[in-house]
């Protein structure tokens, strides 16, 4: 390790606790490849982590106290019918998880990466060449450079996992997931229509919405992420079933109506205001993947976060996948006897792993968009004996433990 060169393909949230795992391990040499050229830091995507799994993370020096973040104590499924201004509230659940902006989270990742790592942006990977002794990276403008080894942290469309003896591609789940964020300073009025720490989940025959506050830009403030899932009319589909996104300025006339056109008719008139107080320029759509690879690492090449398993959003762990891989990553090097000793660990730490976040994530997306119950019949009991039933008692919702994800 100490003489080794280490690449990571791909420089968001797991490109950069990577480069960060690495130079705890070791590495003689450690360069991230960033394909974008904007600023990262201000992208406003929330996402959440479990209380426990926090603590996990901070124990392990990826996490701490001073990100910016905001406490949310339960989730609430709300349904329209037979509702006031902000709805019927159905049942609800304990929900102790730390919500984040992407942009700050990834800002923190990156401050705290030595500054021995070099971060290259607008380094386009168009191939990775796999050998016995060293990976070649094959750049867009010709050039090449040699490493001993690759980590690809490039989301689930992953030139590294490409590379690999058993490579795979994403399955299209059949549905969308539309996403928005509210500036504080937007957020419909009156605020008990919306209590503080509350995951407000809005019900629909097809699908649900999903809110919660987040910090605000640069973390400063609050602000308020949404994530709707449905599936989208039968004519936009087929244009989804290969790896996509659609990001802000990007999103079709068609699925906007078709998103607004549903928050019409089944939107409690609080949430239909929320909603529409997203800025047109902030909504994006993400179709849903699932993919779970056979091996994290082979040779010399090793996979982390999304390029190694893509998980649809609803086991509220995608970011927790990502940085768990990492942690796993540096305790596997740090112990190991050669490269290919410690890649063969890796895998067999974290393979398992991400088969059953997967899983879970399929059960819970089929429960929740794909064969929705008949929402409004339901109240505090039959939530609570339903959400245990699709979530295995929560065990792994919010990711699973490290002392036992690969049980």
């Amino acid at each position: 390790m100490g003489a080794g060169r280490v690449a990571i393909v791909g420089g968001s949230i797991a490109g950069c606790a990577a480069a960060l795992a690495m130079t705890r391990a070791g590495a003689g040499e450690v360069v991230v490849f960033e394909r974008a050229t904007g600023r990262l830091h201000d992208r406003g995507i929330g996402l959440a982590v479990h209380k426990d799994r926090y603590a996990e993370l901070e124990a392990a020096g990826y996490t701490d106290a001073d990100m910016p973040w905001v406490r949310l104590t339960r989730r609430t499924w709300i349904t329209r019918e037979g509702g006031g201004h902000a709805g019927r509230v159905l049942g609800a659940v304990p929900f102790p998880f730390r919500s984040y902006a992407w942009g700050p989270l990834w800002n923190a990742l990156r401050a705290r990466m030595p500054e021995s790592v070099a971060y290259v942006q607008g380094a386009a990977v168009e191939r990775v060449v796999p050998g016995p002794d060293a990976a070649v990276l094959r750049f867009a403008d010709g050039r090449e450079e040699r490493f001993d080894l690759v980590i690809g942290a490039d989301g689930y469309r992953s030139v590294v996992r490409a590379a690999t003896r058993t490579p795979a591609a994403p399955g299209y789940a059949g549905y969308l997931a539309w996403r928005g964020a509210v500036p504080g300073e937007l957020l419909p009025g009156p605020r008990t229509a919306w209590p503080e720490g509350e995951a407000a989940t809005v019900t629909f025959p097809g699908g649900h919405m999903i809110a919660y506050r987040i910090p605000g830009p640069r973390g400063a403030g609050i602000s308020a992420n949404w994530v709707f899932y449905t599936a989208p009319p039968p004519s936009a589909a087929a244009a989804l079933k290969d790896p996509t996104s659609l990001p802000p300025g990007a999103v079709t006339e068609e699925l906007t109506a078709h998103h607004a056109g549903i928050v019409d008719r089944h939107f409690p008139p609080y949430w239909q205001d929320f909603v529409r107080a997203t800025p047109r320029a902030s909504t994006a759509v993400q179709p849903l993947y699932d993919l779970a690879v056979p091996h994290y690492g082979q040779g010399r090449l090793v996979l982390v976060g999304d390029a190694a398993s893509v998980a649809r959003p609803h086991m509220g762990g995608g970011a927790v996948k990502a940085l768990q891989d990492v942690v796993v990553l540096e305790r596997s090097l740090r112990s190991a006897g050669s490269w290919q000793e410690g890649v063969r660990a890796y895998d067999a730490e974290r393979s398992p792993s991400g088969r059953a976040v997967v899983d879970l994530a399929r059960r819970l997306g089929h429960a929740q968009v794909e064969a929705t119950p008949d929402w409004p019949a339901m109240d505090e009991r039959t939530v609570e004996t339903w959400w245990r039933e699709v979530s295995d008692g929560e065990r792994g919702f919010g990711g699973h433990a490290l002392d036992r994800a690969a049980r």
